[in-house]
């Protein structure tokens, strides 16, 4: 079923050129940012926000000041000696054939492949699992820098045609084209614009997909994302004449997405508004029969998730979180679709539900125990078959196909193991390999192992550790811990060439599973979110105290890193424990707790977070962490590199400016530096292979320089 809407070795000297540029407190210059005299009450308490100019990116000195941060942070980074080795060493070990798992369309099988530094994955085309393959679409042609990128691929059942989802310098934002899969021409008249949280789903001769209006002239970014509205586009036709499917003007922070089942039958509407609310609504209409109108399945958007998997005897199957907060599969009657109707067909067990996936008339559900994939294999009734065997502990994913196939594929990766592909035959029930990467290293060199701390409530975190196997823990290795804690999203182990050098190097990677995510289910979320944020910044505190105390490193060989919520994370608690570690890298975070809502999709947030405007219980919580609002004077801060970019459309770049300047002024004597990289042409993440070698290897000689420590490369 189709899915419904809903990342050779240098020899170097150091010693000649470590006085080459300036490292004592006296001799930092930060870059000047003028202060305005701006002030917002929050229930009765009145908050400065000096640098609230830098809130338009487009603005004469948020451009200048940009290009001064930039000049300090390069200048600094040009004349690290080893910057360049480290580079070359990530270009080496990135620099192998990586495959997606194939999908088919009749007897044709999709799928994408890097040949090892290509800033973006070509797709390729076969007949037959063994065909010779051909290529349909080349990303790295459409740019000149190599930034526009393939967000999605979507064939008509017929596989006539294709909707491509393009984005430009990693923007959230995308075109979308269709393409004549004969021809492997774009369509001239199919150019679908300011599309964002959107899928595109196939009926007949055209698809559903969700926009925004276009724009006012003049107005700024963050008013393009109301009123997120459902269209049906018929190939062939200009935007224009689009048909529109569904909007609610009511309710301008929703989303709104229409999916369709693989047979193209039923059309369902799926709503969520987490300015509000956690969960979603689902609605339905019989396309096969003309139906103009969707019916409620779920009509409130709430607290719990629904997701429709497929319809099986009459009744819809719907995962869901309601009454399971580790998820359950449930058959839903649309003519008597109450709570009390629901017919549970796989129960809630003591593993979170993570990951479903249906092909060959069967359903593939994957669960966390303790953060490592178990797959098992159900019929649509809900009866067990079997469990999936995995060569080791580690993370699996894929599974999905047509209901009409045979055999299905997935990956498996851990830190230290590349992704690896295989072939599961429906029938023998057996796993094969279909692809094995080609990776410069030895994997039998390393060791990963899983340990759990206690936090300082006394709950208990698991956390992942690697490193070169017989590496001596004596606190003398520069160790990498990295979290994220947030949005019931798991950090599940996986493998990355970039975490590779690391461990290259002599280091120690340390993934921490921290409260907030999904790794043990809804509950793990919850005690992680809105008035329980502080939660996770204490695990990740008692993780690096873990770390110390089992002398994998000292506070001064220990560096913290995370990006996006996890950037929020690093900026928090370094303000809370500016002495736990040596370096920082916050990236990306969402750094202003008070206005992060008021910024692209911030809104979407407010679930999580809670949202300072609207109770003063929730400004009291925001206000006691938010990074930007709790910077000390004088801190004694740890060497900080904050990362950004100036397409960020996700966690607006406002963020880190503000909270850069602010961390400046008020340590402009800081013993080490705090600077501010600010990535050109990229968004959220970085926007090509290039840019995010070169980002990681600025990362790592930042924090080995700051540490001194001469990486063994």
């Amino acid at each position: 079923m189709r899915k419904i809407q809903t990342v050779s070795a240098l020899l170097v000297f150091v010693s000649l050129v470590c006085a080459a540029f300036p490292v004592s407190a006296q001799e930092w210059k930060y870059p000047s940012a003028r202060k305005i005299d701006h002030t917002d009450t929050y229930f009765s308490m009145t908050v400065a926000d000096p640098y609230r100019w830098m809130e338009d990116d487009n603005a004469t000195d948020t451009k200048s000041w940009v290009e001064a941060q930039n000049a300090l942070t390069f200048n600094y980074l040009a004349n690290i000696p080893y910057r360049q080795a480290i580079k070359q060493r990530l270009e080496q070990l990135s620099n192998y054939p990586r495959y997606t798992a194939p999908f088919r369309n009749g007897e044709t099988y999709y799928f994408y492949k890097n040949d090892g530094l290509q800033n973006q994955s070509v797709l390729y085309r076969q007949k037959g699992i063994i065909g010779a393959p051909e290529v349909v679409i080349d990303p790295n042609t459409l740019s000149k820098d190599g930034t526009t990128r393939l967000a999605g691929f979507n064939l008509s059942k017929d596989g006539k045609y294709a909707v491509c989802a393009i984005s430009l310098s990693g923007s959230d934002w995308q075109e979308y084209r269709v393409m004549d899969t004969a021809t492997k021409q774009f369509l001239p008249n199919d150019v679908l614009s300011w599309v964002k949280v959107s899928g595109s789903s196939w009926r007949g001769p055209g698809f559903y997909y969700s926009r925004y209006p276009a724009p006012e002239k003049g107005k700024e970014l963050s008013t393009k994302n109301q009123n997120h509205q459902v269209f049906y586009h018929r190939v062939g036709t200009p935007q224009s004449a689009d048909e529109l499917v569904f909007e609610d003007p009511t309710k301008p922070s929703a989303f709104n997405g229409v999916g369709t089942d693989e047979d193209e039958r039923f059309a369902f509407l799926t709503r969520s508004d987490r300015s509000v609310k956690q969960g979603n609504s689902v609605f339905y209409r019989d396309d096969a029969k003309g139906e103009k109108e969707f019916k409620p399945l779920i009509p409130d958007i709430g607290d719990f998730n629904f997701g429709v998997l497929d319809f099986v005897n009459g009744k819809f199957l719907v995962t869901t979180n309601k009454g399971a907060k580790n998820r359950r599969i449930v058959a839903i009657d649309p003519a008597k679709p109450d709570e009390a109707n629901w017919q549970t067909i796989v129960p809630e067990r003591t593993e979170p539900l993570s990951g479903i996936s249906t092909a060959g008339g069967k359903l593939f559900l994957s669960y966390l125990k303790d953060v490592t994939t178990r797959t098992y294999v159900y019929d649509t009734n809900g009866k067990l078959e079997n469990e999936v065997q995995f060569p080791g502990v580690g993370s699996a994913g894929g599974f999905g196909g047509n209901k009409d196939d045979k055999f299905v594929f997935y990956s498996f990766t851990s830190i230290t193991t590349p992704p690896v592909l295989y072939r599961y035959d429906l029938k023998n029930r057996r796993s094969t390999v279909f692809r094995t990467p080609e990776v410069k290293f030895d994997p039998a060199g390393f060791e990963t192992k899983q340990i759990f701390y206690n936090s300082k409530d006394g709950a208990r975190i698991p956390m992942f550790i690697a490193h070169k196997k017989g590496l001596k823990m004596d606190g003398t290795n520069p160790t990498l811990l990295t979290g994220y804690g947030g949005f019931n999203i798991s950090s599940n182990p996986g493998f990355s060439a970039n975490v590779i050098a690391w461990l290259e190097a002599g280091g120690v990677y340390a993934l921490a599973n921290l409260r907030g995510g999904s790794e043990y289910g809804e509950k793990w979320h919850e005690a992680g979110m809105r008035l329980k944020k502080q939660n996770v910044f204490d695990d990740f505190i008692a993780a690096g105290e873990y770390l110390i105390a089992q002398k994998y490193a000292t506070k001064d060989r220990l560096a913290i890193r995370g990006g996006s919520n996890g950037g929020l994370l690093v900026g928090a608690v370094i303000n809370q424990r500016p002495d736990l570690c040596k370096v920082a890298i916050p990236q990306v975070g969402v750094m202003d707790m008070l206005r992060y809502q008021k910024f692209t999709i911030g809104f979407n947030w407010i679930a999580e977070y809670g949202s300072a405007e609207a109770t003063a219980e929730d400004f009291k919580n925001l206000y006691a962490y938010s990074p930007l609002h709790n910077i000390k004077t004088n801190g004694n801060y740890p060497a900080t590199l904050v990362t950004t970019a100036d397409h960020d459309d996700r966690v607006f770049p406002a963020h880190s400016f503000k909270y850069t300047a602010t961390l400046q002024e008020k340590n402009a004597n800081n013993a080490a530096p705090l600077l501010i990289r600010i990535q050109t042409n990229s968004g959220h993440g970085a926007s090509n292979i290039t840019k995010s070698i070169e980002e990681t290897a600025d990362i790592y000689s930042f924090i080995f320089y700051n540490m001194g420590y001469t990486p063994k490369l």
